[in-house]
């Protein structure tokens, strides 16, 4: 349960992220972030704090070249980088033969992606996006909304809370 809302604006990417962390009827307001960046990354988790701390303390993320078209970037090194740290620090799993992580949003190079828990990239035309319980109604509060983008991540965040039993504040935002 959470709530993380991105948005990719004039070259940068804002991720914002709530600090609710729920097991059935158990609410804990964390202190340890949802949102952070690691390198030239900034990234946001929903599904488990230990992929999260797996992604901002184990992950190394390889080098993009600039001849290299980032979201392939993203597809193949970014994700293989990524598939290794939670197969490492044993978060991954396999069933069926399929593999499975958890969700998140980063930004890269001033480009907001979508990584859902198979592993796959994806970028959202309009240029925001949104991950977890609180995700549909982050994302109308950004369809709706104008101004800056750390405020429309705020907006967002605050709808989740006020609208989601699964979303609480503080909110942090990491701009990259």
């Amino acid at each position: 349960m959470t709530c993380i809302v991105g948005i990719a604006h004039n070259g940068k990417v804002f991720i914002g992220g709530d600090s609710a962390g729920v097991g059935g009827y158990n609410l804990n307001v964390r202190a340890d972030k949802k949102v952070f960046r690691n390198g030239e990354f900034v990234m946001g988790f929903t599904s488990s704090f230990r992929m999260g701390n797996l992604l901002q303390h184990s992950l190394e993320p390889p080098r993009w070249h600039p001849d290299d078209d980032i979201h392939k970037f993203m597809v193949k090194d970014f994700v293989d980088a990524v598939r290794s740290c939670l197969k490492t620090g044993g978060y991954a799993t396999k069933e069926n033969d399929g593999e499975s992580g958890g969700t998140f949003l980063v930004g890269f190079k001033g480009r907001l992606f979508v990584v859902d828990s198979d592993y796959q990239v994806g970028e959202n035309v309009d240029g925001f996006a949104s991950v977890g319980c609180g995700e549909d109604i982050a994302l109308g509060s950004m369809y709706t909304s104008k101004g800056s983008p750390k405020g429309r991540v705020l907006t967002a965040l605050a709808a989740a809370e006020r609208f989601s039993a699964g979303v609480r504040a503080p909110f942090h935002v990491e701009v990259a």
